[in-house]
């Protein structure tokens, strides 16, 4: 019933810029954490980016003051824009849902969408 959709992502030269967007469908029964998460070649995923349901973010050290992750709580969407990017940020980017009610823990992720920095 529920599925997330990312989309935006493509090939951008070093110090460039992109913004991912993430679509929600259907209607998660709790409130939920928005979040992006990253994983390339050779390299297990990492957190970069977190929305809380109280809109509180959090960022991975390695992206902090570069990446800003926003959210739409009506219309279910979220961005991830990135500024000045590196080619270490060159991975698949996936968007999830994180609930965590209950002593509960279950998540929604979307399928990805690569991004690729380089020259």
């Amino acid at each position: 019933q529920v599925q997330v959709v990312e989309s935006g992502g493509g090939l951008v030269q070093p110090g460039g810029s992109l913004r991912l967007s993430c679509a929600v469908t259907g209607s998660p029964s709790s409130n939920y954490d928005m979040a992006w998460s990253r994983q390339a070649p050779g390299k297990q995923r990492e957190l970069v980016a977190r929305i809380t349901r109280r809109n509180t973010t959090n960022y991975a050290d390695s992206v902090k003051g570069r990446f800003t992750i926003d959210r739409d709580f009506a219309k279910k969407t979220g961005i991830l824009q990135m500024n000045n990017l590196k080619p270490e940020d060159t991975a698949v980017y996936y968007c999830h849902l994180d609930i965590n009610v209950l002593g509960t823990h279950h998540s929604y992720w979307g399928q990805g969408t690569q991004v690729t920095v380089s020259s």
